[in-house]
């Protein structure tokens, strides 16, 4: 049995003949988080609303739960949970209100699944007051509440820490963790990277409409570079060339992504050729860093 909750696979979408989603593959396995980054204008808001029915890949396929959405939507609607664009919620009414409506949508929702939700995202001692209060991290609280009303196989959040506090984007972070947990899928898109690098198992990440990577997070930050500084660094910058290594000088130090065995070899060389080490490390790169590098330092959304 596929224990993927959800397979995206070869995507494409035209708007107005411009092609502006191209063969988008990506999948979630039950349990797992994955984060989906990407620059303005890549096409990550229009892959979201795709995969949550908002939207009509114009060829490929969407699967939720074993249910193509293309052949039969209302079935796999109902293992979604999601929360695109913002909640959209009565202003109003209270926070209780809103979500006693959405209950009796699709699979009736008992007081004791409000209960759960409302307890699960924090919001006991505010949710009785109305929706026009709230603060936008109060907001987006019970825009997760809501998405997780009818139990959901496949949790899909669009910038879901938008006006939360540091130490509310760490409870988001362990609600999560805690969802996973239980075996729910979960993919997330937001801009803060380190957030996605921290929380997430799996990272997709999408440039001019297309995945360019794919992979799991320790997968991604595997790569690391090595960093010298010497007394000569344009003689070491030859030096480290003659041996058949890719090496940079940039602001004062030289980087490579030479594998970390050949160091000692390297700096073997340096001192031949009487080039002192004033500084010697292994950077590991981080998630932000390696998506600037992918994305040519565009702005993410």
């Amino acid at each position: 049995m596929d224990e993927r909750i959800l397979i995206v696979d070869q995507i494409n979408k035209k708007i107005r003949r411009k092609h502006i989603i191209k063969n988008v593959s990506m999948d979630i396995k039950a349990g797992e988080v994955l984060g989906f980054l990407g620059p303005n204008g890549a096409g990550k808001s229009t892959t979201l609303r795709m995969i949550v029915g908002l939207s009509k890949a114009d060829s490929g396929s969407i699967v939720i739960a074993g249910h193509d959405i293309s052949k039969n939507y209302v079935k796999a609607m109902q293992y979604v949970g999601c929360m695109i664009e913002g909640p959209d919620m009565y202003n109003n009414m209270s926070g209780y209100k809103n979500l006693e409506m959405l209950s009796v949508m699709g699979d009736h929702a008992d007081k004791e699944d409000l209960k759960r939700v409302i307890e699960l995202v924090g919001l006991e001692n505010r949710i009785h007051d109305k929706v026009r209060v709230y603060s936008m991290g109060m907001k987006q609280r019970l825009g997760l509440a809501a998405a997780l009303l009818h139990k959901p196989k496949l949790l899909v959040l669009d910038e879901p820490t938008n006006g939360l506090d540091p130490q509310g984007i760490y409870e988001f972070r362990e609600i999560v963790q805690g969802l996973a947990s239980e075996g729910i899928g979960i993919l997330i898109s937001s801009h803060l990277i380190s957030e996605v690098q921290l929380m997430c198992d799996k990272v997709s990440i999408i440039n001019n409409g297309e995945i360019i990577r794919h992979a799991p997070v320790e997968t991604l930050l595997s790569s690391q570079e090595v960093v010298w500084r010497t007394s000569d660094n344009l003689r070491a910058l030859s030096v480290i060339e003659s041996l058949g290594v890719d090496v940079e000088l940039e602001q004062e130090q030289l980087i490579s992504s030479v594998d970390a065995s050949r160091i000692a070899e390297i700096n073997r060389h340096l001192h031949n050729a009487d080039i002192d080490l004033v500084h010697v490390a292994i950077k590991e790169k981080t998630l932000e860093e390696l998506f600037l590098e992918l994305t040519e330092n565009q702005k993410i959304m």
